[in-house]
């Protein structure tokens, strides 16, 4: 039996709505599930199946609603320093291990090559990690995690463009970073970062 174009569109549209249900990120889901409902909700109406049509429109309604709540909600960012043989931090990194591990291959935890060690705080919630020590006048990133729920980039935006006149306070005219993996590069490039060398992530803090 072949498929017609409408058959196949509202298939694609089965798969990316699916494809939104794995994600961890509250973020993408809304984008993803968007995609597909919107898909499968042209799906619903051209191919004359009005019940699916308008439930997939109900859908996207409330995908759009979300992702505006989301995009507009003012949240308070404040960072906690800590020691780098703080308990609560190394228990931390311990239980977010293997999601860091993806991102950060081969991250293993040195607390004396961490000498700025600060976690990243939304609405008094701990949202992610930053991890560094100081090379000449550079800030050297050992681990600048953020956890699912929080993956949307203001936690980078925060550290590298709110945070910027208290490492030039401190001495850094420059921030390094090394990328193991497409994800962080993509962050970096997202916050400014320019590749100097290969994996390599250079950004001037101080003009």
């Amino acid at each position: 039996m072949e498929l017609t174009t409408l058959q196949i569109i509202g298939y694609i549209a089965s798969v990316i709505i699916a494809l939104s249900m794995t994600m961890n990120s509250i973020v993408k889901f809304r984008w993803i599930n968007l995609l597909g409902a919107t898909t499968m909700s042209t799906y619903g109406f051209v191919f004359g199946a009005i019940p699916v049509g308008i439930l997939n429109a109900f859908i996207v309604s409330v995908d759009i609603y979300y992702l505006i709540k989301i995009y507009s909600k003012k949240e308070s960012f404040e960072i906690l320093e800590v020691r780098p043989e703080n308990r609560y931090l190394i228990r931390f990194l311990e239980f977010h291990n293997s999601d860091i591990q993806k991102h950060f291959p081969g991250f293993s935890y040195i607390p004396a090559m961490n000498t700025i060690s600060f976690f990243i705080m939304r609405d008094m919630l701990v949202a992610g990690v930053f991890l560094a020590h100081k090379e000449d006048n550079k800030l050297m990133v050992g681990l600048d995690y953020v956890i699912p729920k929080y993956r949307d980039f203001k936690n980078g935006k925060y550290i590298y463009f709110r945070l910027r006149n208290r490492f030039i306070q401190s001495g850094f005219d420059k921030v390094v970073a090394e990328a193991k993996s497409k994800t962080y590069s993509l962050y970096l490039k997202k916050q400014g970062f320019k590749e100097i060398n290969t994996g390599i992530y250079e950004k001037e803090i101080k003009s």
